[in-house]
């Protein structure tokens, strides 16, 4: 395999066609800008969607497009810095353009990843795939949320345990669960439900956390969910 870095942006022609004759894989990442607590960036589902796909490209081959800050629902809207779209039409648009130009470019495989997982963001990059494979064309599509993934050793939530901890794997800098309430002074409720609609009070401890409790992280257990997700991903390309 080259040498050469997997995000395209930064290579030349020649480079992409290097690093394709090797694994014809586009990865294609994406997600919201989106509230996620105080202690995490607004764009951490597509940091998280890239960081995954570039460790796979980089460990497997092909390559990986800039990402997306596309995406449709959810519960955030009404939070702060959240931007999303109302109309995943637009957002088809702009990936199935992707696509046909890459299949036109001669790649053989295109991975769609969305680190946003609500249901409408799902059926959204589901349906793209569909459509464009029902074309016929010799470029197969692939269209995954983070959630589809089977059996993670940490289960998907909302700004929780399981997306601090991703993007602890790709960026320890951007998790800095020191801005959450501490935890023994402002402990979340006995026996409530982490995904319940409390969570959406301005004064409750984990507010807008849906998910496990961050706080007191194990971030020794990153790097292995990020292995799960990488290899995941790399098998849905082919290249693993």
């Amino acid at each position: 395999m080259s040498t050469s870095p997997a995000a395209i942006e930064r290579l030349s022609p020649e480079q992409i066609e290097q690093r394709l004759s090797a694994a014809s894989v586009a990865y294609l990442p994406l997600g919201s800008l989106e509230f996620h607590g105080p202690h995490l960036p607004i764009g951490l589902d597509a940091l998280t969607a890239y960081g995954i796909c570039l460790t796979a490209a980089e460990q497997h081959g092909g390559v990986v497009l800039p990402a997306y800050y596309q995406a449709v629902g959810g519960e955030h809207m009404r939070y702060p810095w959240t931007i999303m779209s109302s109309a995943p039409e637009s957002i088809a648009t702009l990936l199935t353009e992707t696509l046909t130009r890459l299949a036109e470019l001669g790649v053989r495989r295109a991975v769609i990843l969305s680190g946003h997982f609500a249901d409408e963001q799902r059926d959204l990059v589901t349906a793209v795939a569909d459509r464009w494979n029902a074309t016929g064309s010799s470029m197969l599509a692939v269209a995954r949320t983070l959630a589809q993934a089977p059996e993670p050793p940490v289960a998907p939530d909302h700004a929780g345990r399981f997306e601090s901890l991703m993007l602890h794997a790709i960026d320890p800098s951007l998790v800095n669960v020191g801005r959450l309430p501490d935890a023994a002074a402002f402990p979340a409720p006995d026996g409530e439900d982490p995904y319940g609609q409390q969570r959406h009070d301005a004064e409750h401890p984990l507010h807008g956390v849906f998910g496990a409790d961050p706080r007191g992280l194990d971030i020794d257990s990153a790097s292995g969910l990020m292995a799960h997700y990488v290899a995941w991903i790399a098998g849905l390309a082919g290249t693993a």
